[in-house]
């Protein structure tokens, strides 16, 4: 089955994930926190309803598939076709009434990320991207989604969630990096990594990210015409230390900061 045929079936994936968050954005919602005594890492029903939601539809229409979901683990990892999903990226923003979450779905074949989508349903936007691009459809239409030329560090918008994320050796070189760019913001998540395939942010740099943070980004920005890799310029499948620029140079640059 071609990545075409799979493109529907996202969308729809995406209207059901929606239809079960929505009713408890800016609602009194509680907030677990599942950090165990470290940084805040709240969940809150709406994560939970979504990913129930998805898991359900993804058995139902590809038994054969396996899942990887923030709230709920992961089952058939070993299969050809894997979906990674995170019910709410920025469930901090979500809890604070901030619409900059979004609902990531990714799919990956035989370990590589090959179709991502992230869904912000309260602003009616849907971000996707493949082999073949990427595509931006909510205000004003559909288009084509497209990195910006950016030749130096100088010149650059960066975006982490927080440095406060950051600690010793990883908040220095973070540093390195923000001291150099023009302009720094923070605490968009995975609207920064959009951002960034739209063409008004030119590198997102975090840390400790999951495969369910960063593999549905990835085919976004990628087919953006942008660069998504570790810090040491491997593979992001895996999350991690995540760099993400929309053009080479400024990745370079930044991976040279970061490394040193």
């Amino acid at each position: 089955m071609g990545l075409i045929d799979f493109k529907h079936f996202v969308n729809e994936l995406a209207t059901v994930s929606g239809q079960a968050i929505l009713p408890f954005f800016r609602t009194t919602i509680a907030a677990e926190d599942k950090s165990r005594g470290g940084a805040f890492d709240p969940v809150t029903e709406a994560d939970r309803a979504s990913e129930a939601a998805m898991r359900q539809l993804i058995k139902r229409t590809f038994p054969t598939h396996g899942i990887i979901g923030e709230e709920f683990g992961s089952e058939g990892t070993d299969a050809e076709y894997v979906w990674v999903l995170d019910p709410i990226d920025g469930t901090r923003a979500f809890i604070a009434g901030l619409p900059t979450w979004g609902t990531l779905i990714g799919l990956s074949r035989n370990g590589q990320p090959v179709f991502g989508m992230m869904h912000q349903p309260f602003t009616g936007e849907r971000f996707f991207g493949d082999e073949g691009g990427a595509t931006y459809q909510g205000h004003g239409g559909e288009r084509k989604l497209m990195t910006r030329r950016c030749a130096s560090l100088k010149d650059a918008v960066i975006s982490t969630t927080s440095p406060k994320l950051f600690a010793g050796e990883e908040l220095r070189a973070y540093d390195r990096v923000e001291s150099v760019a023009r302009l720094a913001r923070y605490g968009c998540d995975c609207y920064a990594y959009c951002m960034l395939a739209a063409g008004h942010i030119d590198l997102v740099v975090e840390s400790g990210l999951k495969p369910y943070d960063i593999v549905a980004l990835i085919p976004i920005i990628e087919g953006a015409g942008g660069i998504v890799t570790a810090w040491d310029g491997g593979s992001a499948a895996e999350g991690g230390r995540i760099v993400a620029a929309g053009d080479r140079r400024v990745h370079a640059a930044a991976v040279e900061l970061l490394s040193r």
